[in-house]
């Protein structure tokens, strides 16, 4: 039974966030550790007084803080400025070196990947799109079928930022490599609340971003194997192994390596009370008529939920729910106030009227009970305004 406002106790709370698929708070941990590299150690990394040599050793312990949550080299860590640079680097900066004229990905990747492989298929690069089911899944099989010896990357993102499906990656991997191809996962998703071994999982090359797992915005980073050869997109003092030249963001690399270490050293307690909460939300909306699930019960990211509802347009729903002090999305950010339907969507066959009625709830390590009590009165009070 949905909630009501005496089942709970009391006033709502005035806010409760569900866009965390979209972005994070930053921790007070996270912040107290940037905060010194704004100020007192402002040094410039590559300078070789004191206050430089400050910075250095904080983004090499960041360096080392990411590398530990994915169990690879610190060498194999490369700073971007976010999730996006990090799939931008990974599919073009591999693909120019390697000889190789194609490249495979899915049909539900996040734009970075897709607009990046339309610019490849410009330049006369073979691109094959990879069809997914229902819910969202790739078939190793459909990549079995169209991977050759010509194929230089295999781009598969491990949880979907819209429907929070999660692919088979070490199985996709192993496919990858019995044709010699590399293989990328978009983990931006995924990080610190999937368990991620680049090593067990046979990943070549990975992306994350800070703003997902409690860090700030506008720092991300790609891990590359060592021995993968890349050719850098942005070029000048050759700071980050050369790959990625720019004077170094040092408070948001230290912030991102604070994010990792922290989200990772309570991530089995977080997943597990995540998982509880989600399936709570989604046992409970289903009740409401025309209500459905969008994308897997099983394998799906912890703190992802995705519901069409009938006779209402997604948007118009946020809306209600916000005014209500619930801020959820349609689908992912880099989308929210399209009136386009998500092409993850329409991928797992909706229709343009579904995609276009979907909302997404994303949940994070500080949503609350209350949060989820909160929510649960007010989608159908939201709902019965949208459908009036």
């Amino acid at each position: 039974m949905i909630y009501s406002r005496d089942a709970v106790g009391g006033e709502m709370p005035k806010s409760a966030y569900f866009d965390n698929s979209s972005t994070t708070a930053v921790a007070k941990e996270v912040l107290d550790e940037m905060l010194p590299f704004f100020t007192g150690d402002y040094g410039n990394p590559g300078s070789i007084h004191s206050m430089g040599d400050s910075a250095a050793k904080a983004v090499s312990a960041a360096r080392k803080r990411v590398a530990s949550a994915l169990n690879c080299k610190p060498s194999e860590i490369i700073f971007t400025s976010g999730g996006t640079e990090s799939d931008n680097l990974a599919l073009t900066g591999t693909v120019v070196r390697s000889g190789k004229k194609k490249v495979i990905t899915s049909a539900i990747e996040h734009s970075a990947i897709l607009e990046t492989c339309d610019l490849l298929k410009s330049y006369c690069y073979e691109i094959a799109l990879l069809p997914v089911d229902s819910n969202g899944f790739v078939n190793a099989d459909d990549l079995v079928d169209v991977i050759d010896d010509n194929t230089s990357v295999v781009s598969i993102m491990a949880a979907n930022n819209v429907i929070g499906t999660l692919q088979p990656i070490a199985e996709l991997a192993e496919i990858a490599h019995e044709h010699d191809a590399l293989f990328h996962t978009d983990a931006v998703q995924a990080f610190t609340k999937v368990n991620i071994d680049v090593v067990r999982d046979g990943i070549d090359l990975l992306s994350v971003s800070g703003h997902k797992i409690h860090g700030p915005k506008g720092v991300g980073a790609l891990y590359a194997k060592n021995g993968v050869k890349i050719s850098p997109m942005m070029l000048g003092g050759g700071q980050e192994h050369g790959l990625r030249s720019s004077t170094e963001n040092v408070p948001g690399i230290a912030g991102l390596g604070k994010a990792a270490e922290l989200t990772m050293s309570t991530m089995k307690d977080d997943v597990k009370s995540m998982s509880r909460m989600r399936d709570e939300v989604i046992g409970e909306v289903l009740k409401i008529q025309g209500s459905f699930l969008n994308g897997p019960m099983e394998n799906r990211l912890c703190n992802n939920a995705h519901f069409h509802f009938g006779g209402i347009k997604g948007m118009d729903l946020v809306l209600a729910l916000s005014n209500m002090g619930v801020m959820a999305s349609t689908a992912s950010a880099c989308s929210a106030g399209s009136t386009v339907p998500s092409h993850v969507l329409t991928a797992i066959g909706r229709s343009t009227e579904e995609a276009l009625s979907s909302v997404r709830i994303s949940l994070s390590r500080y949503t609350t009970q209350e949060d989820i009590d909160h929510f649960l009165i007010s989608l159908p009070l939201a709902l019965g305004s949208c459908r009036k």
